[in-house]
C-alpha cells in the first residue's frame, strides 16, 4: 500500500488519540523518540517542560503540524474553495440539478499527498477549463455530517462527476489515474460545446 493513499480524517484521529492517552498517560521522564509521530512533540533535552503549539492553533491538531498555505493565489479560475457544509451542499445540487461537468477535490492543509497533487489539479484545471473543481478541506468547521454522507475517509479523495452523476473516484494521489480520468470523463469535444453553449 503507497504511502498517503489512505489516510484518516483528522476528526476520526482525535478522539482515537484523546482515547489512548486517558488511559495511557504519558510517563513523567523523557518520551521515547516514537511518540512525536503520533502528535506529541519531544522535548529538547535541556528543557523542563514540552513545547507547545502556538496559540493559533488549538492543541487537539497536535497531529498535523504543517503550515502550508490551502491554495496559491496564481489558481486557474474554475477551482473554487468550498468554505462551509452549506456551499458544500449547494455546489454539489448546482453540478448534478445542471449537468455540469465537476470535481470534487477532498484535501487537508496538512496533508503531504494532497500538496503533491495539488499542482497536477491546477494544471489539469488549465486543460479542462469547461470543468469546475470544488476544492474542500476536510477539517472545515460543520463538514462532518456531508463528508460521512459523501463517505470521505481518506484525504485526497476525487469525485468526477458529468452529467450529473458521479461518474469517477479516485482515493489517493494518483497522478497518472488523475489525469487518465480527467481525458476520459472531460475530452470529448461534444461535452465541451454543450457547456460552452449552456454558459454563454
Amino acid at each position: 500500500m503507497g504511502r498517503g493513499i489512505l489516510l484518516l480524517r483528522s476528526s476520526l484521529l482525535r478522539p482515537l488519540l484523546h482515547a489512548h492517552l486517558s488511559t495511557n498517560p504519558l510517563p513523567a521522564q523523557n518520551h521515547p523518540p516514537l511518540l512525536s509521530r503520533h502528535g506529541v512533540l519531544p522535548s529538547p533535552p535541556n528543557a523542563s517542560r514540552p513545547r507547545t503549539l502556538p496559540p493559533s492553533r488549538p492543541s487537539s491538531d497536535a497531529l498535523f503540524l504543517s503550515r502550508r498555505p490551502f491554495s496559491s493565489s496564481s489558481s486557474p479560475s474554475n477551482i473554487v474553495l468550498i468554505g462551509s457544509e452549506e456551499a458544500l451542499d449547494t455546489a454539489l445540487t448546482k453540478v448534478q440539478d445542471e449537468k455540469l461537468p465537476a470535481i470534487f477535490y477532498f484535501t487537508a492543509v496538512w496533508c503531504g499527498p494532497c500538496r503533491f497533487i495539488s499542482p497536477i489539479i491546477e494544471e489539469m484545471s488549465q486543460k479542462f477549463p469547461h470543468v469546475t473543481t470544488y476544492k474542500i478541506d476536510i477539517d472545515l468547521e460543520g463538514l462532518g455530517g456531508m463528508l460521512s454522507k459523501l463517505k470521505i475517509y481518506s484525504v485526497p479523495t476525487f469525485h468526477f462527476f458529468q452529467n450529473g452523476q458521479k461518474a469517477a473516484e479516485i482515493v489517493g494521489a494518483d497522478a497518472t489515474k488523475l489525469k487518465n480520468t480527467m481525458e476520459d470523463l472531460y475530452n470529448c469535444s461534444c461535452c465541451i460545446q454543450e457547456i460552452t453553449a449552456a454558459r454563454g
